[in-house]
């Protein structure tokens, strides 16, 4: 009989943000043919050498329907989501340009604004972009410049550290999807305070890598950043920050707004703690890498492997 650990693995293999990201492999070999790119692909942002530090590009697109379904919230996440890129790989954000393709002025206006409501929040300006509004249908994408001396990287994890996990559970669901509101009616201060704690404890030394939290949910992101790095880990699922009443299987599949995975010597667990909780975020050690190239999850007495890297990859960005 399946027990109850992986008949939750199987529900969650169907998780249509995994098989989104299943998608990138097949473009990923012909990119690297096409061009073989001295940065690695598949972290968050391209990290780009620039005198003593680094530029971050960081680039989102987003599905049709959410676009036509949700604008405001659309146009909101299209900063939010790429500030968080910039600031998994420890960076600051410089500024946001977007491509705005769309059949009608009132619906193109709704995404505008919910954009500039973000821009405003967390203080990045929007210099620029492109706008079409003779499209066949609204369609969004936006992109972001940062910059970092302490660049984090899911290249740079290794076993035997700890695996963290710091998220906003100060929040509500924002129906359709599985998206965790964070952010829309947070003090925008809170929010630019949570984003600069990431490129803080880059400089600190105290994270090494870490890895936002994206559409694929916490259990995909954390196989991506495996991927990257070469390695497997353990999770103990019990142990992850949670909001009350907040069922379990849909948390491992929901985006979070604030959320990421951390690679952090176990030694620096409590003050890396410590700090995010001094910001209101929540933020727990949940388990630890490995050599294996498997995710492995507990909970309870029950274990099982969740994704098996050797057998199965999921973007194909890996230079291992």
């Amino acid at each position: 009989m399946e027990n109850e650990l992986t008949a939750l693995i199987s529900r969650l293999h169907t998780f249509s943000g995994l098989a989104h990201k299943q998608d990138i492999q097949l473009i990923a070999q012909q990119l690297r043919e096409a061009w073989p790119n001295p940065c690695a692909n598949g972290d968050d942002c391209a990290l780009i050498p620039d005198g003593e530090g680094y530029k971050l590009l960081a680039m989102e697109g987003f599905i049709n329907r959410f676009v036509a379904e949700d604008p405001w919230f659309a146009g909101w996440c299209g900063v939010m989501v790429n500030l968080s890129d910039i600031a998994a790989m420890g960076g600051r954000p410089l500024a946001v340009v977007n491509a705005l393709w769309n059949d009608s002025l009132p619906h193109a206006g709704r995404i505008v604004q919910g954009m500039a409501a973000a821009s405003r929040a967390y203080q990045v300006p929007i210099v620029g972009g492109h706008t079409n509004l003779r499209s066949d249908r609204p369609q969004l994408a936006v992109a972001v410049l940062g910059e970092t001396r302490h660049p984090l990287s899911s290249f740079l994890v290794r076993t035997g550290q700890a695996l963290m996990v710091a998220i906003n559970l100060q929040g509500r669901w924002h129906p359709p999807g599985n998206n965790w509101d964070a952010a829309t009616e947070a003090d925008p201060a809170a929010l630019r305070h949570a984003l600069a704690l990431l490129p803080e404890l880059a400089a600190s030394g105290r994270v090494h890598a870490a890895k936002d939290i994206s559409q694929a949910g916490l259990a995909g992101t954390l196989v991506m950043m495996l991927e990257s790095a070469g390695i497997g880990a353990e999770i103990n699922l019990a142990e992850i920050p949670i909001p009350p009443q907040v069922d379990l299987e849909q948390w491992l599949c929901a985006f979070p707004s604030f959320g990421f995975l951390l690679a952090v010597e176990p030694e620096q667990c409590s003050a890396v703690q410590q700090q995010f909780n001094s910001g209101g975020i929540a933020c727990a050690r949940v388990g630890h890498f490995t050599t294996d190239k498997q995710l492995m999850m507990q909970l309870g007495q029950q274990r099982a492997c969740y994704w098996d890297l050797d057998q199965q990859p999921l973007t194909g960005m890996s230079n291992h």
